[in-house]
């Protein structure tokens, strides 16, 4: 009976976010000419509903500890674990409009895409590693120093739960260019929302926020060795916990 009270729970939240990413995408569009930061406050709008829904709907509630690490007098690089879609509706509004580096082909899917595109994210094209990295310093420096805080998911996309994928250096390489320090963040969000699975597991997901980890005098190689092991040290207390 529990699983198909989740089956139903699931559907019932499916349903809904394909009408609402339908209108939302429409709306976005119309909304592009408008100051970043009321397209912020509409994109947020849904972001809000959708962890609502989860919440109620789905039962997937959420704790977040450590949000005395986030400096409210400076912009970070936030270096987070990718397990789920789960987090990247959550982040957002943690962070208050970070700018998401993401592959440029997420932007070109409809609806969805266009969502993504008026947050105004730096897109960078993959295939091209070297013209990618200078993509990420140009523009994420300029977001920095426009007190816009990065949201950057090392492994690149979402890693199975339990698993721990590569960790790639550009926001490393980014954070030792401009001096900015690194704040990690770490969760257990693909037990209760598993990657391309249509059923939610009821529960709820931990969110931990680490200290900042100061770039000066660091490589980008040690300093993403730094974040890495907070992280994934920190998700097998959170795991241990469970």
């Amino acid at each position: 009976m529990e699983t198909i009270s989740q089956f139903i729970r699931s559907l019932i939240f499916s349903i809904y976010f394909c009408i609402s990413i339908s209108i939302y995408g429409v709306c976005c569009l119309a909304m592009w000419p408008i100051p970043l930061r009321y397209r912020h406050q509409f994109i947020r709008s849904f972001l809000y509903t959708a962890i609502f829904l989860l919440k109620w709907v789905c039962r997937i509630n959420y704790h977040v500890e450590g949000l005395e690490h986030i400096p409210k007098d400076r912009a970070v690089i936030i270096l987070s674990k990718h397990q789920s879609t789960w987090e990247t509706f959550i982040l957002p509004l943690i962070f208050h409009e970070p700018a998401i580096i993401l592959k440029r082909e997420l932007l070109w899917i409809p609806l969805f895409g266009w969502g993504l595109l008026v947050t105004d994210p730096i897109a960078i094209n993959r295939t091209a590693s070297s013209s990618a990295m200078q993509q990420v310093i140009t523009k994420g420096s300029k977001c920095l120093a426009a007190g816009r805080s990065i949201l950057i998911f090392p492994e690149g996309t979402r890693i199975p739960y339990g698993k721990t994928g590569h960790y790639k250096l550009g926001g490393t390489r980014l954070a030792v260019a401009t001096g900015t320090p690194i704040l990690p963040v770490a969760h257990n969000a693909g037990r209760f929302w598993p990657k391309r699975r249509f059923i939610k597991q009821a529960g709820t997901v931990k969110v931990v926020i680490g200290p900042l980890i100061e770039s000066k005098n660091q490589t980008p190689e040690a300093l993403l060795k730094l974040a890495k092991t907070w992280i994934e040290e920190t998700v097998q207390k959170i795991d241990k916990d469970c």
